[in-house]
């Protein structure tokens, strides 16, 4: 029997916010989330939210489409 480590991506060095860490790491399992999934599963204000998705698509991290949200490639 083998164990298998962890398939998730590490987190980028540029992200020093730990909200924007646990987003990231959110969306490295999920793959993609709407703003109310990522609010309920993390407990985060929408209004927090917006502004670390934000952060996330400038440095290329995730891609937005409406309210879906969805790692990048």
């Amino acid at each position: 029997m083998s164990v298998r480590a962890s398939q998730t991506a590490p987190i980028p060095d540029e992200l020093a916010s730990p909200r924007a860490k646990l987003v990231y790491l959110y969306l490295t399992t999920a793959r993609s989330a709407t703003l109310d999934e990522l609010q309920n599963g993390l407990g985060l204000p929408k209004m927090s939210l917006y502004t670390i998705v934000r952060t996330l698509r400038e440095r290329e991290l995730v891609e937005q489409d409406g309210e879906t949200v969805t790692l990048s490639n």
